[in-house]
């Protein structure tokens, strides 16, 4: 931050005059191009200042208690600005006469700015309350609105204060149009950025939260998963390449665990454990949202698992998601399986057909998928239930 000079000097105002002919001493403060007069609450004769001196002269009644006091003012207003200095945070000519003036001054932020400020706290409770990769896609938002503020206002920066809800809706069209993003990435961005706002709100640092009226886009997103049919049809297929038959294998366990990629490679021995049913469950704790896992066994995820006892600290040998994904591809291909086979559609399809086809309570499932709310489960998962009871209908229809 570059800090400018600061220039303190005495006038007087002339244009009015006590019934004793003396005139008020102002106080002129001068600094970064802005300038800020403030009375001294001393009077003189003004045929007894001294303009270049900055000081009262003789015949000046109690001309050396003036000036003394003059000297003060003048420390003053310096110590005020040596004390902004050395918070390295930016002031202007204001701030400087409110510290002068003993009035506590309120930090006022661009917004670039106290997103950084929120970033560097929330580095600090990375693997304490949340993950490095949550950090980084705050990051990346930050990023995004600078770029966005560049582009809008050609400026580096914007005041915080100046937040309006417009700001928002112009932020939303720049990410659609500019950086090609899609509705439900927007979303997820605009959420992070109001966080951070309504944090400067809870630190007073804005009034009012500018974005309260803003309404988010809904997006409908279809669950895709495997039917009864299609997972009955994966699992009974036998590849002669071994590759193939370990993804097969890889994906079915998480059709009847629902566990996504990451705890799937980082699955341990440890994390198989016997429950007080007597059988056998899964413990540990989701990366994503750090909520602790506990999944039953079911019969089918047990007959993979007696494939890879083979006394390794992990379960599955390591693969890339990348790849894993790229052999999903060639197995649907192989399989006859026309849908698109992901890391994730096992999950989905063990929400889907392994728990709510099978009339598994919509609270079980969101824990045992390891979600940080209900609300989650219900809007990606309601659709299914609806036709889980269509399909339970028309059978009714069929057999009256």
């Amino acid at each position: 931050m570059t800090i400018q000079k600061i220039n303190i000097r005495f006038i007087l105002y002339k244009n009015r005059k006590r019934a004793d002919n003396k005139v008020s001493i102002l106080v002129r403060i001068t600094y970064g191009g802005k300038r800020k007069q403030i009375s001294s609450g001393l009077f003189i004769n003004s045929a007894n200042w001294n303009s270049k001196q900055q000081s009262v002269k003789p015949p000046e009644p109690d001309s050396e208690y003036i000036n003394s006091q003059l000297s003060l003012i003048k420390t003053k207003i310096n110590r005020a600005f040596l004390l902004l200095q050395v918070k390295e945070e930016a002031f202007n000519v204001d701030d400087i006469y409110s510290l002068y003036k003993g009035v506590k001054t309120q930090k006022e932020y661009n917004i670039v700015e106290f997103f950084e400020r929120y970033l560097k706290k929330l580095k600090t409770l990375i693997n304490i309350d949340i993950k490095q990769v949550t950090w980084s896609k705050f990051n990346y938002i930050k990023k995004d609105v600078k770029s966005f503020i560049k582009w809008q206002f050609k400026t580096n920066d914007y005041p915080l204060k100046k937040l309006e809800l417009q700001f928002l809706y112009d932020f939303e069209y720049y990410l659609k149009v500019e950086k090609n993003q899609k509705q439900i990435t927007i979303n997820k961005s605009l959420q992070r950025f109001r966080r951070v706002v309504r944090t400067a709100l809870a630190e007073n640092y804005l009034d009012k939260d500018p974005f309260i009226l803003y309404k988010t886009k809904t997006v409908r997103t279809e669950v895709v998963f495997l039917s009864p049919e299609e997972l009955v049809l994966l699992e009974q297929h036998e590849f002669m390449q071994s590759r193939l038959q370990f993804i097969k294998e890889l994906f079915v366990f998480s059709c009847y665990t629902g566990l996504p990629y990451n705890e799937l490679m980082s699955l341990k021995q440890s994390n198989i454990v016997k429950g007080f049913d007597g059988n056998l469950w899964i413990k540990m704790k989701r990366e994503k949202t750090s909520k602790e896992l506990s999944i039953p066994l079911l019969p089918k995820a047990l007959e993979v698992l007696e494939n890879y006892q083979n006394g390794d600290t992990y379960i599955f040998p390591r693969i890339s998601n990348q790849r894993y994904n790229s052999y999903l591809k060639e197995i649907a291909d192989l399989v006859g399986i026309e849908k698109r086979l992901t890391t994730h559609m096992a999950r989905r399809t063990f929400a889907s057909t392994v728990l709510l086809y099978n009339d598994v309570p919509m609270e079980i499932v969101s824990e045992l998928l390891g979600h940080s709310s209900m609300k989650i489960t219900q809007d990606s998962y309601g659709k299914v239930v609806q036709k889980k009871i269509s399909l339970e209908m028309n059978r009714l229809k069929g057999g009256e």
